[in-house]
C-alpha cells in the first residue's frame, strides 16, 4: 500500500496527491502541562446546553470552506494507561526500611486485573482542512512534488524537499483557518506522531495497535527545515501492508481444505467456485495483513438519510457509542455556499417540472415521489435563502467496523446496519468498493471518485444535529477507578478525583441521593477508601445502629483507624483536653451554654465564662475541672454570682453523671487524637445511642427546653462532634480531608449539624476539605447543596423525589425519559448484576450513567455492603471494643 504522506511539518501534511492539509485534534483535553482543562459534555445535557453546542457546531461548519474531512477514531486503550492515571499525582511510599507498599497499590492492581483483556477505547476527533494558496508558483511546486513521488519510489530516491518559503506560506494559511475555527469546538494542532498514529490505527484495526497516549507525547516523525528546505523522515514503512478485498479467512473458509487445483481464470486466480470458499460477493470485508498480523475490516457507506428527523433523535454519531463494539467514522465534506446551492436547487426544480409534464401524458399520472421531492426542494431553497452565510453540506460518510476474524467483523457490520436502519438511515456495504472506502479514512488521501454516489445533501444546521463534532466523557481525567460508563457499549472506565478538585478551584464536596438499598453507602465507602489510600484523611460520622462505618473502617483501613463511640465512651472528646488555647475555651463555653440552655450575656453566662477560663489555665484543664470551679464559686461569698454558680454546678452535675456525657466529663478516658497524619487515616465517630430533639422543637425554645435530658445531651454532644470534625478537616490544608456524612437528614435536623454542613461547603475548598454526603432526598442535603461540585443520583422510585434529584444533578426534571430512567431504569430491584447504577456529574458538568464497581480486594469487599445476609458481621464485642493492650487510636480485628 502506498502511504499518502510526503512530508509532515508540525500539523501540516504534504500529500502524495499534491495537496497540503492542516490537521487538528478536536476536544484535545488538558494541554501538555495540564494547565488547561477543556469543558467536556456528558451523555446527558440540558436542552439549553444542547442548543448552545448545536449553535457552535453550525458556526464551525459555516466557517469552513472547500473540502475538509472529519475523523471520529476509536483509540485503543490499555489497562496500563488507566493504572498510570490512577497513580498520577500520588507521592511514592517512603524509603524507610521494612516499610509496607503504598496502600493505593492494591487498588491499582485490582483495577488492572478487572480491565485485563477488555475491549476498551476512547473516541477521538480529528479535522483535516485542505489549504489553498493563491500563489501559482506554490501550486505548481506542490503538483510537481506529488508527481515526483511516483517516480522516486521506483528509482529508490527520497521525495522532493519543500522550500522554506512554501512552509511559511502554508503556515500563514493555516493560521487563518485557525482564526476561523475559533469560537466553535476546542481544538489544537495535531502533532506529527499523532498524524502517523492515524495511519497506524487505520491499518491495525482489530490488532494490537500503537497507543495514542504514546503518540501524544512523542517527538518523532516530524520534519525540520534545514538548509532552506523541509526534510522529513521516511514514511514508507507505514505502507508495508497487503490489502485484499474479500480475503479468505482461515477460520471461516476452512483454508486448509482449499483445493490446490482448479481452472485458472484470466486474472491469474483460480475460480472461486472450484475452491472451498464462499462467493466474493458474500465476503464484503477488507483483509489487512501487516507484520502485526491479519485484521478484518468492513466499510459501510451512508447511502440514505431520512428527509426529516426530530432534534432528540438526530444524534446519529452519538448512538454509535451504544454498540458493544467500536465504530470509526470518516466524513468527507464539500461545503457549497448558499448562492451556488440555490442555483443547483433551481436546476433540480426545472428537471422536476419537465418530469411532471412527461408524467401528465401517462394514464397513471404523476407519482407521489415527485410531489415529495418538490416539497423538499422548496424547503431547502427557503432555508438557503434565509441567510447568506448558510452553506449546503455535501457529505460522504464512511463507517468502519473490525474484528479479530472475518465472522466477527461481518456480524458487527450487520449489527451496525440494523441500528442505522432502525433510525431510518440506510447504510450499505458495497462489494468492490471496500478498499476505496478504506482510502477515505487515511489523512491526506484523495477521495476516490467511485464513492461520490453516496453523497448526502443537507444544510449546515441539519448536518450539525448528527453530533459528529461532539464527544462525551464522564468523570475526571484521573483519580480513583469508580466504575464503567453504561452509556458506552464497550468497556470505558470512569474515574473521579475529589481530592484534586480544590487544586483546580472547584469544590470537593459530593452529594448522593437515592432510595434505600440503591447503593449510596457503597459509593461513599469506595470514595472514602480511595481518599485515605491516596494519602488523604477521612472523618466519618456514623449514626447507623449496626455501626456499619466502624465495621468497614476496621477492615478497610486496618491499623490506621480511630473509632470514637459516643455510647461506649472509650475516648474523651473533652474540648479543653482535645483543643488547646482559645479554640478549646471557645468550644467548651459554647458546649456548656448550649447544653444548659443559658444566654452567654446573662449573669449565668458570665459566671460560666469565668469558670471555663479558670479551668483552662489550670494544670490539668478539663470539663470536670469546670465543675469543680463552679462548686468552689458556690461555696464562696453570698450574692448573685454565688447563686448562679450553685445553680450551674447542679445542672452540670446532672449532665456529667449521665452515661451519654461521660465522653465529655470523664477525665480518666484517653483523649481522642486529632493529629490524623500520625495517628490514623480514618476517624469514625459513631453516634448510636444519641438522641436529638425533633426538628420542630428548634423553632420553639419553650418546647426545646421541655425535651428529655437524653435529647438535650445528644444535641450538645453533636455540637462537639461537629467541632471535632471541623477542626480536623481544616487543620492541614496540604492534606485533603473528606468529611463523610451518611443519611444526612439526621444531622441537618439540628442547627449544629446544619452549621457543620454549611461551613464545610462554604470554606472546605480553601482548607483542602470536602463533604461526602448521602440522603434519600435532594432537599435533605440542605439549602447549600448547589455548592456541591460532584453529584450522584441513584434509583428513586418516588416521582416527586426523582424530579428533585434530576434538578439537583442539573437535568430537566420534566423530561419523561429521564424520569423513567431514574424511577425504573437505574439498578432495578431484584436484577442481579444491575446494582450500583448512578447518574453522576462532576465539576466539568459532564453527566453520565455509571455502574459503580466494588474492587476485588478482600479488605474492602468484606464489609462494604449492608444487604442483610450478604455483609460480613462482626461480633458486638469486637465491633465496639478497642485492643485493651494497645493504643486506642489503633484498631485491630479480633
Amino acid at each position: 500500500m502506498k502511504v499518502p504522506i510526503r512530508h509532515i511539518a508540525g500539523h501540516l501534511l504534504w500529500s502524495t496527491h499534491g495537496a497540503v492539509w492542516a490537521v487538528y485534534r478536536l476536544h484535545p483535553g488538558p494541554d501538555v502541562h495540564g494547565q488547561r482543562v477543556e469543558t467536556v459534555q456528558g451523555t446527558y445535557v440540558p436542552a439549553a446546553v444542547r442548543d448552545e453546542q448545536l449553535s457552535k457546531i453550525t458556526h464551525l461548519v459555516r466557517s469552513l470552506s472547500g473540502a475538509p474531512r472529519l475523523f471520529g477514531l476509536c483509540a485503543q486503550a490499555d489497562p496500563g494507561e488507566i493504572a498510570l492515571r490512577m497513580i498520577e499525582g500520588i507521592e511514592p511510599a517512603g524509603p524507610a526500611p521494612g516499610a509496607e507498599e503504598h496502600p493505593w497499590v492494591e487498588n491499582v492492581e485490582a483495577t488492572l486485573d478487572l480491565l485485563d483483556e477488555q475491549e476498551m477505547h476512547r473516541r477521538t476527533l480529528w479535522l483535516t482542512v485542505p489549504l489553498q494558496t493563491e500563489m501559482t508558483g506554490l501550486q505548481v511546486s506542490a503538483a510537481l512534488g506529488a508527481a515526483w513521488v511516483e517516480f522516486s519510489a521506483l528509482l529508490g530516491m527520497r521525495p522532493s524537499p519543500v522550500a522554506r518559503r512554501e512552509v511559511t506560506a502554508y503556515r500563514a494559511q493555516a493560521s487563518r483557518v485557525e482564526a476561523a475555527l475559533t469560537g466553535g469546538v476546542a481544538f489544537r494542532p495535531a502533532r506529527p506522531a499523532e498524524i502517523v498514529w492515524m495511519i497506524q490505527h487505520a491499518l491495525r484495526r482489530g490488532l494490537a495497535e500503537p497507543l495514542l497516549s504514546e503518540a501524544e507525547t512523542s517527538v518523532l516523525f516530524g520534519g525540520h527545515v534545514h538548509d532552506g528546505v523541509l526534510r522529513s523522515p521516511s514514511y514508507a514503512d507505514l505502507g508495508q501492508v497487503r490489502l485484499q478485498e474479500g480475503g479468505i479467512d482461515p477460520v471461516l473458509d476452512d483454508a486448509d481444505d482449499v483445493k490446490a487445483t482448479g481452472q485458472v481464470t484470466r486474472s491469474g486466480r483460480r475460480a472461486w467456485w472450484r475452491q472451498s470458499t464462499g462467493s466474493p460477493l458474500r465476503r464484503r470485508w477488507l483483509q489487512v495483513e501487516s507484520d502485526a498480523g491479519v485484521g478484518y475490516q468492513a466499510q459501510l457507506a451512508l447511502a440514505e438519510c431520512p428527509p426529516a428527523v426530530s432534534q432528540d433523535s438526530a444524534d446519529l454519531f452519538a448512538q454509535l457509542e451504544t454498540l458493544d463494539f467500536p465504530v470509526d467514522y470518516t466524513i468527507d465534506l464539500t461545503l457549497v455556499p448558499a448562492d451556488k446551492a440555490r442555483e443547483q436547487v433551481r436546476r433540480k426544480k426545472t428537471e422536476l417540472v419537465d418530469q411532471a409534464d412527461q408524467y401528465d401524458a401517462r394514464p397513471t399520472g404523476m407519482p407521489a415521489s415527485l410531489t415529495d421531492a418538490a416539497r423538499d426542494l422548496g424547503e431547502l431553497d427557503a432555508r438557503l435563502s434565509r441567510t447568506s452565510v448558510e452553506v449546503e453540506v455535501q457529505s460522504v460518510t464512511v463507517l468502519t467496523v473490525w474484528g479479530p476474524n472475518a465472522a466477527v467483523c461481518d456480524a458487527r457490520a450487520r449489527a451496525l446496519a440494523a441500528l442505522l436502519g432502525g433510525a431510518d438511515y440506510r447504510a450499505v456495504r458495497p462489494a468492490g468498493l471496500q478498499e476505496a472506502l478504506f482510502t477515505v479514512g487515511l489523512p491526506g488521501a484523495v477521495r476516490p471518485g467511485a464513492v461520490r454516489e453516496f453523497t448526502q445533501h443537507q444544510v449546515s444546521e441539519d448536518w450539525a444535529l448528527g453530533g459528529a463534532f461532539t464527544a462525551s466523557e464522564v468523570g475526571d481525567p484521573n483519580g480513583m477507578f469508580l466504575g464503567i460508563d453504561l452509556d458506552c457499549g464497550t468497556t470505558r472506565p470512569v474515574m473521579i478525583n475529589v481530592a484534586d478538585a480544590p487544586k483546580v478551584d472547584a469544590s470537593a464536596s459530593m452529594g448522593i441521593v437515592g432510595d434505600l438499598g440503591a447503593g449510596k453507602s457503597v459509593l461513599q465507602k469506595l470514595i472514602t477508601d480511595a481518599v485515605w489510600a491516596r494519602g488523604g484523611c477521612a472523618i466519618c460520622i456514623d449514626r447507623t445502629p449496626v455501626r456499619e462505618w466502624a465495621t468497614f473502617a476496621r477492615t478497610a483501613a486496618r491499623g490506621r483507624v480511630q473509632i470514637v463511640d459516643a455510647a461506649q465512651a472509650e475516648v474523651s472528646i473533652d474540648p479543653l483536653r482535645v483543643f488547646h488555647g482559645p479554640a478549646g475555651r471557645h468550644y467548651a463555653l459554647s458546649y456548656l451554654t448550649l447544653q444548659l440552655g443559658i444566654g452567654p450575656m446573662s449573669t449565668s453566662g458570665e459566671v460560666l465564662h469565668h469558670a471555663v477560663e479558670q479551668a483552662a489555665t489550670s494544670d490539668a484543664p478539663s470539663m470536670q475541672r469546670v465543675l469543680e470551679v463552679l462548686e468552689d464559686m458556690a461555696a464562696g461569698k453570698a450574692g448573685r454570682r454565688q447563686d448562679a454558680a450553685a445553680t450551674l454546678a447542679g445542672l452540670v452535675h446532672v449532665v456529667a453523671t449521665n452515661p451519654l456525657a461521660a465522653m465529655v466529663f470523664d477525665p480518666a478516658l484517653p483523649s481522642v487524637r486529632l493529629d490524623a497524619s500520625s495517628a490514623s487515616d480514618m476517624i469514625v465517630i459513631t453516634t448510636t445511642g444519641l438522641k436529638l430533639p425533633p426538628k420542630t422543637a428548634f423553632d420553639k425554645p419553650e418546647v426545646l427546653h421541655q425535651q428529655p435530658l437524653e435529647a438535650l445531651i445528644g444535641r450538645a454532644v453533636l455540637y462537639l462532634i461537629a467541632a471535632l470534625a471541623r477542626q480536623t478537616a481544616f487543620e492541614n490544608p496540604e492534606r485533603f480531608t473528606a468529611v463523610v456524612l451518611d443519611e444526612l437528614y439526621w444531622l441537618t435536623s439540628s442547627a449544629e449539624g446544619t452549621a457543620l454542613v454549611h461551613e464545610i461547603l462554604h470554606d472546605g475548598r480553601k482548607h483542602g476539605a470536602g463533604l461526602i454526603a448521602g440522603s434519600h432526598d435532594a432537599e435533605e442535603l440542605g439549602p447549600d447543596r448547589g455548592l456541591m461540585a460532584y453529584r450522584a443520583l441513584a434509583r428513586t422510585t418516588d416521582r416527586e423525589r426523582a424530579r428533585r434529584g434530576l434538578e439537583f444533578i442539573g437535568l430537566d426534571p420534566t423530561d419523561p425519559e429521564l424520569l423513567r430512567l431514574v424511577t425504573t431504569g437505574l439498578s432495578p430491584v431484584g436484577q442481579r448484576g444491575r446494582e450500583g447504577e448512578f447518574l453522576i456529574t462532576g465539576p466539568r458538568q459532564n453527566t453520565g450513567r455509571v455502574k459503580v464497581v466494588i474492587p476485588r480486594i478482600e479488605r474492602i469487599a468484606a464489609s462494604i455492603t449492608t444487604t442483610p445476609g450478604h455483609r460480613t458481621s462482626t461480633p458486638p464485642s469486637a465491633a465496639l471494643t478497642d485492643d485493651p493492650a494497645g493504643d486506642p487510636a489503633k484498631e485491630h480485628i479480633s
